[in-house]
């Protein structure tokens, strides 16, 4: 009996031994176990019918030693991006071992086929869709929709639906059901790992780390001083002829009839949704499939190897300064390649620059405008040729010192003069003069109408005293007149009828003001004419002056040193214009541009309406932090878009707008009010931890815009509905309407909210529950989260 205890003893601490090194070894290795904890293993340890541990004090000991110190429970979760990289890293494991002999070799029978590769596919798209791993799922058999990929049995026609505009033109948009949405899925990860190092330098979009910011650095901070620039817009839906183009350009990496089967099926299907131009990518619009970026990236990248031969082509034979280097010029184009020179510029000499975000393509030649030209000519001739798209005729090619800039990725940019110390000094004297005058301007407007409502109030009391005996003068003509007034009339309304005579007599226009009318027509009339004369004579010295020309002006400062050579440098500027105008489109301000209540949002909860302003001020701030006039972006968030929340708070609830402010004080927190809070608010939401996205990994979310919903139902136990976002089974406690409020022309403006969502969208009512309608208005999740097949 003693020899038998001390063997179960034994047994006992050797089993609990293992547990600890096995914890301990994924503490010192740095993994992450999702849905695993220490319990689950001492309840496999009490099945096994282990019923002594509890009596070992040595045994019980180190459970607790273990419970206490456990590294599992108390490590941080995985965020989004981890989680995202985690489980592409799984596929990509899984892709990389079917390569041979140059090329990866059956991908959908051996990678897309396998029910652990569907089921990532699927746990990564309820990340985008921020959606928690953990929480009740869709019930999808990944093992037998994988037996149906690997026979060819998978019939996409079947998996997919249709949503057809109410309106006249009828337009149709063809969507995935979930299931060919997750193999879409498990197929874009697998070309990701095929293509994505093989990538040109100027490709930007659906790329970690290269994507709509690390285009504009590109030009703004390694393109020195271009002459020319032209931006390329293309157009065309995708055909028979560019897919099969696009599938032999495949077959050099890529051996698989399957997979060129399925894409093929998908095309006829009419779920590829490629279509060059029309609409901006990566915007989180539900008209841009799933596998769209990569595929329109592989298919570009044939426009990004011909781009890097006409560079060396144009570069190389430059003839302009022959005899002037005795370095082969292929020698420097090598090295310009691999990147600047140490003195951070380029040698001079034809230099042709391109960068690309996804089809948006803008072209920069240091040169001639006839090499420019004929670089223009050659290029359209091969993407019309080879490519076969179309491209905008109405292009030109245009000198980078243009004060309008050039339109590309939503934004302006353009090349300004750096201005010298004597130009500075001249503008700063120039505001201080400006500001002067306009000061002086004011103060004269408003004793002006201090003196004629002084004015006003004087012919009253000489109203009112005429109808005293002992004070009236009867030889005036306020009594001359006193013949046309009715009997009983009041003196107020006697008052008032003269006052409307004078103002006949005048003439007045309709945009006259009370107050220009008491400073303009009545003061100023009566005023000395030469103190009239010297005021405006001051305010037109000022314009004069204000409006002289700047060069002119700095030779008057003592040693000016004024240079010939004008220094340029690269801004990007937000479109202040388009963006007022959405604001006035989607109900935020009036046609002169106050803000107004938003009517549409006043049927939702307080915390949703606060929510969708706060999306406005979040994607502003991520998109624009970085202009050169986001200055005049935060001047917006304090006067437009905070004063429209209110308003639109105050219809809903029928209180004064400081009323509301003292109510929902901590929830309008999240919008700035004031510079000092303001600056704050903006170092706060940079440096959150949701604020930057890897545009590779969570694609179309960090440049979604902002929608218009409207409440169309709440959702009743005889009519259950649930979320509509892919991977989210919690109920939805109402039923919500999509507004299309625009659909600009492509190229797009930025400008916070959804650029041009399909027309079949428009009026389409959607289920989602209040976690992630927050989520969509912020800016967490875009709408291709969301499935708008039929009820749930």
């Amino acid at each position: 009996m003693i020899c038998g205890r001390k063997l179960i003893d034994r047994t006992t601490h050797f089993q609990w031994f293992n547990l600890i090194s096995v914890n301990l070894s994924a503490v010192f290795t740095g993994k992450r176990y999702i849905g695993h904890s220490v319990d689950s293993s001492r309840k496999s340890i009490n099945n096994g019918n282990i019923t002594t541990i509890d009596k070992m004090s040595l045994a019980s000991n180190l459970a607790c030693l273990v419970d206490e110190s456990s590294p599992v429970d108390e490590r941080k979760p995985m965020n989004r991006l981890e989680l995202k990289r985690y489980l592409e890293l799984r596929i990509k494991k899984r892709v990389k071992d079917q390569y041979k002999n140059g090329k990866f070799h059956d991908l959908i029978e051996n990678v897309i086929a396998n029910p652990y590769t569907l089921q990532d596919a699927y746990d990564s798209m309820r990340v985008n869709s921020n959606v928690n791993l953990s929480s009740e799922c869709d019930n999808i058999n990944f093992t037998s929709l994988a037996e149906e990929l690997a026979s060819g049995k998978f019939d996409i026609s079947s998996n997919v639906y249709s949503i057809s505009s109410r309106r006249t033109n009828n337009e149709k948009l063809v969507l995935p059901n979930l299931k060919t949405n997750v193999i879409q899925e498990a197929i874009r990860i697998a070309l990701e790992v095929v293509y994505r190092p093989h990538f040109s330098k100027i490709s930007h979009g659906c790329r970690t780390g290269r994507g709509q910011s690390s285009a504009l650095k590109y030009i703004c901070k390694e393109i020195a001083n271009p002459d020319w620039w032209f931006p390329l817009t293309l157009n065309k839906k995708i055909d028979m002829r560019m897919l099969s183009k696009l599938i032999s350009t495949m077959e050099s990496k890529i051996e698989d009839p399957k997979l060129y089967s399925i894409i093929h099926s998908m095309f006829n299907a009419g779920v590829l949704n490629i279509e060059f131009g029309a609409f901006a990518k990566g915007h989180g619009l539900p008209q841009e499939g799933v596998l769209s970026p990569i595929l329109i990236n592989i298919y570009l990248d044939l426009f990004d190897h011909e781009i890097l031969n006409l560079s060396m082509k144009y570069e190389v034979l430059d003839t302009s300064d022959d005899g002037q280097r005795d370095e082969s010029k292929l020698r420097s184009w090598f090295r310009r390649q691999m990147g600047p020179t140490r003195n951070g510029g380029y040698t001079s000499g034809v230099r042709v620059h391109c960068c690309r975000l996804m089809d948006e393509i803008l072209i920069l030649v240091n040169g001639s405008k006839e090499v420019s030209m004929a670089l223009k000519s050659e290029i359209e001739t091969y993407v019309q040729g080879s490519l076969y798209l179309d491209l905008d005729s109405k292009t030109n090619i245009l000198p980078c010192n243009d004060p309008r800039g050039v339109k590309f990725t939503g934004k302006i940019i353009k090349r300004t003069v750096i201005e010298s110390p004597a130009v500075r000094a001249v503008h700063k004297l120039k505001e201080k003069v400006e500001l002067f005058a306009l000061q002086k301007e004011e103060a004269w407007d408003e004793g002006m109408v201090r003196i004629g409502k002084k004015v006003l109030g004087h012919g009253f009391k000489k109203v009112k005293e005429s109808e005293i005996k002992h004070l009236a003068d009867y030889n005036s003509v306020l009594s001359r007149v006193s013949c046309f007034r009715k009997p009983g009339m009041l003196t107020d309304h006697w008052y008032k009828v003269l006052l409307k005579v004078w103002m006949q007599d005048i003439t007045l226009k309709k945009h006259e003001t009370e107050e220009h009318i008491l400073s303009k027509l009545l003061t100023e009339k009566a005023l000395p004419q030469d103190l009239k004369d010297s005021f405006y004579a001051f305010q037109n010295h000022v314009k004069r002056y204000v409006s002289s020309e700047t060069k002119s002006t700095a030779t008057l400062l003592p040693e000016s040193t004024v240079s010939s050579e004008s220094v340029y440098v690269t801004e990007v500027s937000s479109p202040l214009k388009a963006i007022r105008m959405c604001l006035q489109r989607y109900g935020i301000t009036n046609r002169e541009g106050y803000p107004r209540a938003c009517h549409t949002l006043v049927l939702l909860d307080h915390d949703h309406i606060i929510d969708w302003f706060h999306g406005i001020v979040t994607r502003w701030l991520r998109w624009y932090h970085l202009c050169d006039n986001f200055a005049e972006i935060k001047l917006l968030i304090t006067k437009k878009v905070r004063k429209s929340c209110i308003r639109t708070l105050a219809t809903k609830y029928r209180l004064h707008e400081s009323e509301i402010e003292r109510k929902f004080d901590s929830d309008l927190s999240v919008l700035p009010s004031s510079d000092d809070y303001e600056i704050d608010s903006v170092n706060a939401i940079l440096e959150s931890r949701d604020f930057y996205y890897d545009e590779g990994l969570l694609y179309g979310i960090p440049y979604s815009g902002l929608c218009l919903l409207s409440l169309a139902r709440t959702v009743s136990k005889s009519r259950p509905c649930t979320c509509f976002v892919i991977g989210c089974r919690a109920a939805a406690p109402c039923v919500y309407t999509i507004h299309v409020m625009q659909r600009q022309k492509f190229p797009v403006w930025n400008t916070g909210f959804s650029s041009c969502i399909h027309l079949s969208m428009h009026g389409k009512r959607i289920g989602l529950c209040k976690q992630h309608l927050k989520d969509l208005f912020i800016g967490h999740i875009s709408l291709q989260s969301i499935c708008f097949d039929d009820w749930k």
